[in-house]
């Protein structure tokens, strides 16, 4: 009876490390590397096309891996895989409500530009509570706030 309460209490302890670990993983963002990007339905260039990403630098969330592929969702939670070679280390985030661009990190400064929600930014850099973008046209700094992607 002692012995398997105690091999009940050490599994108990093992999961509770092992699910605990997972917790703890590190979110991984990636973004489109090309214009044109095939998502498909499994991790093989034999499994049929999903849909098709027309969205340089479009930030992607990484949800698992399987050798060179990626499977990842995006803004609007669709997700299928991505060979690793259309994908790159993310500079890029996505508005999720419209915002005004600004010249300096402060609502005091002079307003730059609207930008619309689901616009790509790419990030130059973040300070606070602001973060530095440019599109393809504009620069300026937008609120840290309702942004998708990973802002470091």
């Amino acid at each position: 009876m002692f012995k398997k309460s105690k091999i009940k209490f050490l599994l108990t302890i093992l999961s509770v490390l092992f699910f605990s670990t997972i917790s703890f993983a590190e979110i991984t963002f990636l973004s489109l590397k090309k214009k044109k990007v095939n998502v498909r339905y499994g991790p093989s260039f034999e499994s049929p096309i999903k849909f098709i990403y027309k969205k340089i630098n479009l930030p992607l969330k990484q949800i698992d891996k399987k050798e060179n592929w990626r499977r990842i969702i995006d803004f609007k939670n669709n997700s299928g895989w991505i060979h690793l070679s259309q994908l790159k280390p993310i500079n890029s985030i996505i508005s999720l409500d419209d915002k005004i661009l600004f010249n300096k990190p402060t609502n005091f400064s002079q307003p730059v530009a609207k930008i619309k929600k689901g616009r790509v930014l790419l990030v130059e850099k973040c300070e606070n509570d602001w973060c530095k973008i440019k599109t393809d046209k504009l620069k300026g700094w937008i609120e840290r706030k309702d942004l998708w992607g990973k802002i470091d």
